[in-house]
């Protein structure tokens, strides 16, 4: 018969198991995903040079202008956002949309020539964000990558307890690989050590990414998130929220700012179509790059043209300092500004995740960041590349080869804790553990059915 610490072992190491086969190679799409766009600044700038970069320039002419003059690049399209340059040799951005494919078109803002354009929603960044943020399949993507990190929770908590030295040993194994295995025994001891030393880095990464993803992160925003009725003259009801402007393969507004009600303009004249931009009685554009100006938006913002005759023109920075973070809706008619939300009005939470994202993306402190970032990436890589060599290499021939039932059961206590704890913090990675929880008690009772009575003598 087997103690309890045997056969809580097992228990942890066929969960460790069940986990690292599902989680790892997600984690792996999502480490890589996340380099491309960690260094989004030096690859665009090497894959785009020429439609980013121009002649510096003093006297950039209208944003109006440069609208005018992307639109007419594509007559059957219409703007839907301006990003205007960043300094003087940078190039304007707008996005048009054309049915449901989105083109970034780049103008010089010196002579408003048209430089080239991009797919909005298929280029290099845009599909590793979309990637890393929902597989590129929707919203069952969204709930695919919530499960990966809740699970990662599970894959770390067996990991630390399978590590957990049991005897007095050095730190050979333990923190460094040991320099005398070969085969096997070698890659286990990288896969324990890589897995220790990035275990705080990739907690870090799925409570971080947890507060974006669509069923947990936005039931989070909506309860951690809200701003007092004292910000409106006329609190906006029935309204979308400012969450509805960012897309998978395009962020704009901070978190922050997503559970922000998006007011209305207060008076129509007319105009109906959101790219045009001459519609009577609508304020220019580049009006709202002078507010943007008046009020010292940080550079880097983008401005969502209105939507409607209704809509808002929408001026917001995911500023790399979440202290520079801005979002403005503003009247297309009258100009005003209806809403000014900055980072003193976020609340704790709001402050706590903006800066948890910045860290996560590697934004806020420069290269070093980057680099640091980029270690942690490769230290997930590595332990999990690691971890499904040595499943490969272990398994019998035509087998998985999971990891055997332990011969008791364990105990119902600690289960029942751990399975209420998660669910009420993470419901559907509460759901997904009672599932498989279940269905291991199942096939381990159905086992015992089927193995063979013992010889009569």
């Amino acid at each position: 018969m087997q103690n309890h610490a045997t056969t809580f072992y097992q228990r942890a190491w066929r969960w460790h198991f069940f986990a690292g086969l599902v989680v790892a190679p997600f984690l792996i799409l999502l480490s890589v995903t996340g380099i491309i766009y960690l260094f989004k600044p030096q690859l665009d700038d090497l894959m785009y040079s020429q439609l980013l970069k121009v002649a510096p320039t003093s006297q950039a002419m209208p944003a109006d202008h440069l609208l005018m003059a992307a639109e007419a690049s594509m007559p059957t399209a219409h703007a839907i956002k301006y990003l205007p340059p960043t300094a003087a040799d940078r190039s304007a951005q707008v996005i048009l949309r054309e049915g449901d494919n989105e083109w970034l078109v780049f103008v010089n803002p010196a002579d408003a020539r048209v430089l080239g354009k991009l797919d909005n929603k298929h280029n290099l960044q845009a599909s590793a964000r979309a990637l890393h943020a929902e597989l590129m399949v929707g919203p069952v993507g969204d709930a695919i990558i919530e499960l990966v990190a809740g699970w990662t929770l599970v894959l770390l908590c067996s990991g630390l307890y399978l590590w957990w030295p049991r005897q007095k040993v050095g730190m050979q194994g333990i923190l460094l690989p040991r320099k005398d295995r070969r085969g096997r025994l070698w890659w286990r001891d990288m896969h324990a050590v890589l897995g220790v030393w990035g275990a705080l880095g990739l907690l870090f990464f799925a409570l971080s990414g947890m507060t974006w993803t669509g069923i947990w992160g936005e039931r989070f925003a909506d309860v951690w998130n809200r701003f007092p009725a004292a910000m409106w003259n006329d609190v906006p009801a029935s309204t979308p929220l400012t969450r509805t402007l960012n897309q998978p393969h395009d962020q704009s507004v901070p978190w922050g700012a997503e559970t922000l009600p998006m007011p209305p303009s207060h008076t129509h004249h007319g105009g109906d179509d959101a790219g045009d931009h001459a519609a009577s009685g609508r304020i220019s554009l580049q009006q709202v790059v002078d507010i943007a100006s008046a009020r010292h938006i940080t550079p880097s913002y983008s401005i969502n043209l209105p939507k409607g005759e209704r809509g808002v023109f929408t001026v917001s920075i995911f500023a790399d300092d979440p202290r520079n973070d801005a979002t403005l809706h503003i009247d297309q008619y009258s100009g005003a500004v209806l809403t000014d939300v900055r980072w003193q009005d976020y609340g704790p939470v709001a402050k706590t995740v903006e800066t948890s994202v910045m860290l996560h993306m590697g934004k806020m402190y420069g290269l070093p960041h980057q680099l640091v970032m980029l270690l942690l990436c490769l230290m997930v890589m590595g332990s999990c590349l690691s971890g499904l060599w040595i499943w490969w290499r272990r398994r019998p021939s035509g087998r998985l080869g999971v990891p055997p039932l332990p011969e008791s059961l364990p105990s119902w206590r600690g289960a029942v804790v751990l399975l209420v704890v998660l669910g009420v913090a993470f419901p559907l990675l509460g759901a997904s553990l009672l599932a498989v929880w279940l269905l291991d008690m199942l096939w381990q009772h159905a086992q015992k059915l089927l193995r063979p009575l013992p010889a009569i003598k």
